[in-house]
């Protein structure tokens, strides 16, 4: 297994094509079981920082991808919380 760390919205875009070579399938069969058209998925490819979370969870489920998060480095402050937990307030 190896990890692929993403600093930047646009290394997504690269990475999932890679994804979708690697899995050795076109743009038309992965854009069929994602449910779009292949211009759409190219879209996507192109543009992988507008995807929704939801889309993008079904594309990395169809290319057999697991998506990690990680904390790296001190505490975050999340939606206002200072002690780092998630609060109730919707992002």
């Amino acid at each position: 297994m190896t990890d692929y760390i993403l600093r930047t919205p646009e290394q997504l875009s690269t990475l999932l094509q890679a994804f979708r070579k690697d899995a050795g399938m076109t743009q038309a069969q992965v854009a069929s079981r994602l449910g779009v058209t292949q211009q759409t998925l190219s879209a996507l490819e192109r543009n992988a920082e507008a995807v929704s979370t939801g889309r993008l969870m079904r594309l990395l489920a169809i290319l057999g991808v697991e998506l990690v998060l990680r904390k790296d480095g001190p505490a975050a402050v999340v939606s206002g919380s200072p002690s780092g937990a998630p609060s109730d307030q919707p992002w």
